[in-house]
């Protein structure tokens, strides 16, 4: 299920610092200056497109030391501004994570600086990005964000993995490579509860099935144990009472 970025964006301020609060606003504020103003900003293709333009709020206003828009440093360095107050010191990821989406969101950026994002980021911020995806308006261009997702869970890396199959995933997959990540979960560990619309999907395909049925014959005859995640999409693919 998509969270509506106005409950995210809710919910994350009620966990931060004062500090913290005060550095996201002053972010979205200057990602949301690159949007409206002439800085980078999307095409109707996706693509990136400067402006010419050099007044209050375009990119070349808003670079950062690196040259880069300040909100992409914002991205970068959110991790080291955006704190969680001691009460929610266990949800550090999830915080960072949402502010990045929100400044994903925020800037609306084309296609082409999507991509970079995933490409040059840390672990963390491919992350972001990908759970990003759903969120942005105007939406990247389908066949590469496929592509972003499609990396993802070709790694083993068992949090993007998570993120790769998000509502994105859901909407976007085609049904070989959703199957193929419905089992890299099983593979890796990770719960079958972060496959987006996994009862839709899953729900009366019989490839699905025999995929499960074949993982779960070949698992058993190494003496190895059946995850109960496996029963549990099986039981969806064969239309049994869950």
């Amino acid at each position: 299920m998509l969270t509506p970025l106005a409950s995210l964006r809710t919910g994350l301020e009620l966990r931060l610092t004062v500090e913290s609060r005060a550095w996201l606003h002053r972010a979205l504020a200057e990602a949301a200056d690159t949007k409206t103003g002439a800085g980078t900003t999307a095409s109707a293709t996706g693509a990136d497109t400067t402006a010419s333009a050099t007044g209050p709020g375009t990119a070349e206003n808003t670079a950062g030391p690196r040259g880069l828009p300040a909100w992409e440093l914002h991205f970068v360095t959110a991790g080291r501004n955006c704190r969680p107050a001691e009460r929610h010191a266990q949800a550090g990821h999830d915080v960072v994570d949402a502010v990045r989406v929100l400044l994903l969101h925020a800037a609306a950026p084309g296609t082409d600086t999507v991509v970079r994002l995933y490409e040059r980021g840390s672990a963390d911020e491919r992350r972001a990005v990908l759970l990003a995806l759903p969120h942005l308006d105007p939406p990247p261009g389908t066949p590469r964000a496929l592509a972003l997702v499609e990396d993802a869970l070709r790694t083993n890396d068992t949090r993007l993995v998570a993120a790769a199959l998000g509502p994105y995933a859901a909407t976007h997959l085609d049904a070989h490579q959703w199957r193929q990540g419905v089992l890299k979960c099983l593979f890796t560990g990770v719960p079958v509860d972060a496959v987006a619309g996994l009862e839709h999907r899953a729900a009366g395909d019989g490839e699905l099935a025999r995929m499960l049925t074949d993982y779960a014959r070949e698992r058993s005859a190494a003496g190895r144990t059946v995850p109960e995640d496996l029963h549990r999409v099986l039981r969806l693919a064969r239309f049994e009472n869950t």
